[in-house]
């Protein structure tokens, strides 16, 4: 997503994941059997929040983060909150793009994350909004931190303030987040484990 939205030229290599062989074809790119990971030459980088601060390093033209130190290390914060929490909200609304499930159930430990959520982007959006539709004005490391909470919004049909629904609907709309759900389209795999019908 970072990738596509900064203009940074890239060859994707998609592993279908939690099948029988998943693990063993991720292992020859990284000792990190896991997805995200990165391959930069002879460097190798893994986990989302690692990925954007390399690629912001590595790109700095790209201006991935915002020049000015105090909304940097907002930035930062905001994306580590979305790296390090919100589990009870990624358990329960698995992501899955190819789906739709209005009306879907939000236990009370889901929608305290959700406040959270909003509560962050509402004091972002509170601050930068001149500066563009994004969490920081333009997009940033932290937008791409929280795409997978704009596109379980959009899944789930979650009911968000009126700002935040602003905020996924420019998310949406962007061609990177139509790429990555066109993509998601085209898999074949299925996870049954993980498309959530309502309990």
């Amino acid at each position: 997503m970072l990738l596509h939205q900064a203009g940074i030229p890239f060859e994707e290599i998609r592993v279908p994941l939690y099948q029988a062989g998943t693990k063993s074809q991720l292992a020859r790119y990284s000792t990190w059997t896991r997805v995200p990971i990165l391959i930069d030459g002879p460097v190798t980088v893994w986990e989302s929040l690692a990925i954007c601060e390399y690629l912001a390093e590595r790109h700095a033209d790209k201006n991935l983060w915002p020049t000015d130190i105090r909304a940097r290390a907002m930035v930062r914060s905001v994306s580590a909150e979305m790296h390090a929490g919100f589990s009870t909200l990624r358990h329960e609304l698995s992501m899955d793009c190819r789906a739709y499930h209005p009306g879907f159930p939000v236990s009370a430990g889901a929608r305290n994350d959700l406040d959270r959520i909003e509560a962050l982007w509402s004091e972002c959006r509170a601050q930068f909004a001149s500066a563009g539709p994004f969490l920081f004005g333009t997009f940033s490391v932290a937008d791409a931190m929280y795409a997978p909470i704009a596109l379980r919004v959009r899944t789930y049909d979650v009911n968000v303030k009126p700002e935040s629904a602003d905020y996924v609907s420019a998310f949406l709309a962007l061609p990177a987040m139509q790429a990555w759900i066109d993509s998601a389209r085209d898999e074949p795999e299925r996870l049954p484990q993980f498309e959530r019908l309502p309990v």
